[in-house]
């Protein structure tokens, strides 16, 4: 069996046919995948499964040059010698974190990849190298590392226009995510997709993980209404999908974009649903600089709705991003014991005192808690984040879902970035987090239902972890 790839399908080793050319999802899988797009292009997504196989028995066989247990796509695609992408122009959209598993730049790859012409970059948010803020329009330059033109997709385009893709074959998307809706990298990736549809050129996802894990499904859906380049997708606020499996979904998908690229994924391989971060025994560069840590990512979905919310402190600005939260009226320890006694599953709190260097507050001393994990298999973060916001807004003087003179609070900005307004009516109409995490169920078990033919990943075999 290829470890992490589609476990229900047994392998015939000593059949290669099978894995070369590469072999389309659907309907060629046995009926398991969601059959021909209805669109009738006859788009077909690609994977790689022949490198996968070969990358398992080497794995197998002996002692790598890195520690890591995951293959990336962007390492797939080197062992395979680019056969793929050998002459073809390539535009890669990428950033810092595109790197293979032992820490080489996907830019740096590509450009001296035999018989493959790097001949553009694309910045999503953050920029190239992920040094902008959040929020911030990234400028379109020539990068002075590579001498190659960088085009954002993060300014007054966030899709790739026809004379950014004039001389380039196929696209290339290679950026970590971290598995929430609002973080805005699937937005550019759907987006880039589409172009590469209307330029009639490729598109390949080269796979990375899930940080949140691939089992995760939390949180309130998309009200179309409120569909915007922040929250582009009608999947909940945790979707628990990796970027090429959300991509299969995207493209899929009836209505979710106009023109369907050919689409290719190269996948991973020893890849599990159920891994977090130091399970891939991969490195982490920081996906923006609010998300220093793979931890950072559960975080993010736990307290980040406080910051468009306005009002209250949540580590931005300090050296703990979305780690804590916290107001200079409150008593640290007060709200901790409160925290603790709901004894909400898998975390724990601490009081915390802080200071902020930039932000909410600061140079003022914030009291708050700190979020400790204690089990991450058994946190609903969505349904921590409902808890907290609950007892942000109903704690005296925090003045939560007031706008803010720059904008970058209250309820518009709230709104934006749940994807919905229902969250922030149900808190001021007095609803508990209860009613409110209720109400996402029918939404959740539907959109669970709806992933699972866009699922390449399975589960580690039992007989893979010694039972």
């Amino acid at each position: 069996m290829v470890p992490g790839v589609h476990p229900w399908r047994e392998l015939d080793k000593n059949d290669v046919s099978q894995f070369w050319p590469p072999i389309g999802l659907s309907p060629r899988w046995g009926g398991r995948g969601p059959g021909p797009p209805p669109h009738g292009g006859g788009y077909e997504i690609m994977i790689l499964f022949r490198t996968a196989l070969l990358w398992s028995w080497v794995w197998l066989a002996g002692p790598t040059l890195h520690a890591a247990n995951v293959r990336l796509g962007i390492d797939v695609l080197e062992e395979r010698q680019f056969a793929e992408l050998k002459g073809q122009r390539v535009g890669l959209i990428t950033n810092a974190t595109g790197i293979d598993s032992q820490g080489n730049s996907t830019v740096d790859i590509l450009r001296h990849a035999p018989g493959v012409q790097l001949v553009a970059l694309f910045g999503p948010e953050h920029g190239v190298y992920g040094a902008d803020w959040a929020g911030q329009y990234v400028e379109s330059s020539t990068d002075a590392h590579t001498g190659l033109p960088v085009y954002s997709l993060y300014g007054p385009t966030k899709k790739p226009t026809p004379e950014m893709l004039k001389n380039i074959d196929v696209l290339v998307y290679d950026i970590q995510d971290i598995g929430c809706r609002s973080y805005t990298f699937i937005s550019t990736m759907g987006l880039a997709m589409e172009a590469a549809g209307e330029a009639g050129i490729k598109f390949y996802v080269l796979d990375r993980p899930n940080p949140l894990n691939g089992n995760r499904v939390e949180g309130m859906m998309l009200d179309p209404a409120f569909r915007s380049f922040t929250c582009e997708w009608n999947i909940p606020y945790v979707y628990g999908l990796t970027p090429g499996e959300l991509a299969y979904m995207i493209e899929r998908s009836p209505g979710w974009i106009d023109k369907k690229p050919a689409l290719t994924i190269v996948p991973m391989t020893g890849w599990y649903r159920s891994m977090y971060w130091e399970d891939t025994g991969l490195i982490w560069v920081p996906t923006s600089p609010h998300i220093p840590t793979a931890e950072t990512a559960l975080n993010y979905v736990a307290t980040g709705f406080l910051g468009e919310a306005g009002g209250i402190n949540h580590g931005i600005g300090y050296t703990l991003p979305f780690a804590v939260f916290g107001h200079p009226s409150f008593d640290s320890f007060a709200l901790t014991d409160e925290f603790n006694k709901m004894q909400i599953p898998g975390v724990v709190f601490r009081p915390v005192t802080f200071k902020p260097f930039y932000g909410v507050f600061k140079d003022q001393v914030i009291n708050g808690s700190q979020i400790y994990y204690t089990d991450r298999d058994k946190v609903n973060l969505c349904n921590l984040a409902v808890q907290i916001l609950y007892s942000m807004y109903h704690a005296p003087g925090t003045k939560m879902f007031r706008a803010s003179a720059n904008g970058d609070s209250g309820p518009q900005a709230f709104d934006h970035i749940a994807g919905t307004d229902a969250l922030r009516t149900a808190l001021q109409s007095g609803e508990t987090p209860e009613e409110i995490i209720t109400s996402w169920q029918p939404g959740l078990a539907a959109f669970r239902e709806a992933r699972r033919p866009y699922l390449l990943y399975g589960e580690k075999p039992k007989s893979d972890s010694g039972n």
